[in-house]
């Protein structure tokens, strides 16, 4: 690993789920930590009280992606469109977002690095990582578990523009050695999510909400959740490391049904919470799990919190944020920029 040579990092969508606890990860390695966010989903309430430098800007738009990106060393792009439901509704808008916008900067990473590489230090110039978050809806139709060497058969356009934003990460390596990383996360819950769609957050808001929770469908589709600490130290590692080019699961490589996930949460909860059923989603992957062999070799990564754990931490984050009231705006210590 080289972290002296990744110091200086930024993060797109750094006022989101993942990037909230990301960027207090980073901040603990001794990284200084830029947030580009246009809070359509971020909450900059996550950010309250950290040294961080944020910047309300959008990645569609070329010119503030790239005054941002300068002085970086790296790039993590969490920004995104979320899931299929958005991309079924608007698919445009989801190519936009995740194909121009990842297009967007990788470009201006690139160009960039150029503009600080004077030739004499063997091309080596600044913003040389640029870690992508992806998912394993670009394997679509592939049986599980997904593995790195199948061929993609994506059944959304969620998956499609995410196989398109891989795609350009490898081009990037492959055309201008820019040292890219795509991560296809695994489903991803854990604290700061309070906000989001995805099942976990789903059902611990329900229960607040509602007291009970709705599966949809039948229950028996599959999917392989990581807790977002074990994803962030993938993310680091990934940015410290010298591998480019790749393509990795991160995951844990258990299947868990949405069903034995309910039950799961009831016994979090300690309620005895009613288990309503709803239609099925159009356009999702019945199983879905990971092989994460390919982790574990190049970036010596293993996940380490197993689900029940990961629960109950999630669980005691949404009841202390219950007890508490938080301004949503962006806190003092920060930096402010608009782009």
């Amino acid at each position: 690993m080289n972290r002296q040579r990744s110091k200086r990092v930024i993060v797109t969508g750094g006022a989101g789920f993942i990037g909230a606890n990301l960027v207090r990860l980073l901040l603990r390695q001794g990284y200084e930590v830029t947030v580009f966010d246009n809070l359509s989903i971020g909450r900059p309430e996550y950010l309250a009280g950290l040294p961080v430098e944020f910047i309300r800007g959008d990645i569609l738009d070329r010119v503030a992606v790239s005054e941002a990106i300068v002085g970086h060393t790296g790039v993590v792009h969490l920004a995104a469109q979320t899931g299929v439901p958005g991309s079924l509704l608007d698919p445009r808008k989801d190519c936009e977002t995740n194909v121009i916008g990842t297009l967007n900067m990788l470009e201006a990473c690139r160009t960039e690095r150029a503009k600080m590489d004077d030739g004499a230090n063997g091309g080596h110039g600044r913003c040389q990582r640029f870690i992508f978050a992806s998912s394993n809806a670009p394997l679509g139709r592939q049986a599980p578990p997904a593995t790195e060497d199948k061929a993609p058969l994506p059944i959304s356009p969620y998956g499609a523009g995410k196989l398109a934003g891989e795609a350009y990460c490898l081009a990037y390596h492959g055309s201008w050695e820019l040292g890219t990383v795509a991560l296809r996360f695994g489903n991803v819950y854990g604290p700061f999510s309070a906000h989001k769609n995805s099942v976990v957050a789903k059902f611990l808001n329900d229960i607040i909400a509602t007291g009970q929770v709705v599966v949809d469908g039948d229950g028996e589709q599959t999917r392989d959740f990581i807790y977002v600490e074990d994803l962030c130290r993938a993310i680091l590692l990934a940015l410290e490391s010298n591998v480019a080019g790749e393509v990795f699961q991160i995951a844990t490589g258990a299947e868990t049904s949405i069903r034995s996930l309910a039950d799961l949460v009831r016994e979090v909860a300690r309620r005895d919470i009613p288990v309503a059923q709803g239609p099925g989603r159009h356009g999702d992957i019945r199983r879905n799990f990971s092989d994460i062999g390919k982790a574990e070799s190049l970036l010596h990564w293993q996940p380490q919190i197993k689900l029940l754990d990961g629960l109950k931490r999630t669980w005691r984050w949404y009841q202390t944020r219950r007890g508490s009231s938080i301004a949503e705006t962006v806190p003092d210590s920060s930096v402010l920029k608009s782009s």
